[in-house]
């Protein structure tokens, strides 16, 4: 009697002990990042995007590197995560690019753009989704431009207007200019984007998406001249470094080309690019 009392009760006992258990156990498969089919399938391995998204990763365990192009040139960026809604980045933008044989107000222009910059910006995703707001700013900034000026012997060109002749020979009149975006002060940026570089899926490869603009210093122009400008019959010469009438047009004509880019003090910003992500640790 006592051994089927045994048989009996011994069974009823290990499912008594083994109900919280299997309560708790219910209970983390709520929260589980597997599913009953999956583990069904061998296959307890598998995290869905919705339990990925309970379970975000830690601060500064993840990080991410992509390549874009934007105004500022050719842009490389480096980010981090930091929680759910927040991230770091760093970039680096450059790009040399060179214009030669520009014809403007009579002047032959050989032109070289050098774009250098490097910021950094904190991506905040209000929504805890694909769009973001990110402050930031321009730590280092040389991006300008530099241009040689040549007028052939005996061809006209104009400074705010008026007409000049070339002088002759060794006495042609040549320039260099430079313009100046930033003169390299630091400058704040904010910019609005699509795209988060630590999607809460787990995919490894995104396409980000940036408008935005940087608050620049005014941009800045300088010209300088030398050589001898004559009348159209080659008389007449004056030293156009010399000369105030040649240098208060020159002046003016600084002016002329300053208010035209002055809109770029607001500079725009345009970028699209891809990054890939990944675990630095768990």
């Amino acid at each position: 009697m006592n051994v089927r009392i045994a048989r009996f009760c011994l069974p009823l006992l290990s499912a008594c002990l083994a109900m919280p258990l299997a309560i708790q156990a219910q209970t983390m498969t709520y929260h589980s990042p597997y599913t009953a089919s999956s583990a069904r399938r061998g296959t307890a391995g598998a995290q869905t995007t919705a339990q990925i998204k309970s379970n975000p990763s830690k601060p500064f365990s993840r990080v991410s590197l992509g390549v874009g192009v934007s105004p500022l040139g050719i842009g490389f960026l480096a980010a981090t995560n930091v929680n759910r809604y927040l991230d770091l980045r760093a970039t680096g933008n450059f790009l040399n690019y060179s214009v030669n044989n520009i014809t403007t107000n009579g002047f032959n222009v050989n032109a070289q753009l050098n774009l250098a910059s490097a910021g950094f910006a904190v991506d905040i995703y209000p929504f805890h989704n694909w769009f973001r707001i990110s402050p930031g700013v321009l730590f280092y900034n040389q991006n300008k431009a530099a241009a040689i000026f040549v007028a052939a012997a005996g061809t006209s060109f104009t400074l705010n207007n008026f007409t000049y002749y070339s002088g002759s020979g060794a006495n042609a009149v040549t320039g260099l200019g430079t313009f100046g975006l930033g003169n390299g002060t630091a400058a704040p940026t904010i910019t609005a984007g699509l795209g988060n570089l630590f999607p809460a899926s787990g995919r490894h490869w995104t396409f980000p998406l940036e408008v935005g603009v940087a608050f620049i210093q005014p941009p800045t122009v300088t010209i300088s001249l030398t050589g001898e400008v004559c009348d159209a019959q080659g008389q007449n010469c004056v030293n156009v470094a010399t000369d105030p009438t040649v240098q208060s047009n020159l002046a003016a004509q600084e002016s002329s080309y300053q208010n035209d880019i002055r809109p770029l003090h607001t500079y725009p910003i345009v970028s699209f690019g891809v990054a890939y992500n990944f675990h630095i640790r768990h």
